[in-house]
């Protein structure tokens, strides 16, 4: 159902240096590349990433209670992908480990101050 999410962000030259490296590690990557907007994903079938300048020309901001999860294939990659994360000028917002029976997780936020996190079930 999801086709993509959009991110915002005031630094389209440290966003696409930062989402290039992180989500290429999942075998991601550019499927459209504009000034403005870039789009990355694994194929055309599968949801994907976006970061873009706001259209109306504004600051970009954070939204309030807004995440992203980006489903990792085992708890190593969860593992992997959030240090790498935060190496990448990431900030912690939880180091990897279980939150529930079955759901294991680690939250960060991107250099425009983007919540998302890496996640696997079972």
């Amino acid at each position: 159902m999801i086709g993509y999410v959009s991110l915002g962000s005031n630094d389209m030259q440290r966003a696409s240096a930062f989402y290039d490296t992180l989500l290429g590690e999942m075998g991601a990557k550019r499927t459209l590349n504009f000034d403005r907007f870039i789009i990355w994903g694994k194929s055309e079938a599968e949801p994907a990433l976006a970061v873009c300048t706001p259209y109306d020309g504004k600051h970009a901001t954070v939204g309030n209670g807004v995440m992203v999860a980006l489903a990792c294939a085992d708890r190593a990659e969860v593992d992997r992908l959030h240090a790498r994360a935060l190496a990448l000028g990431g900030t912690d917002e939880g180091a990897p480990g279980e939150r529930g029976p079955g759901f294991y997780a680690g939250y960060f936020r991107d250099p425009d101050g983007n919540k998302l996190n890496f996640f696997k079930i079972g």
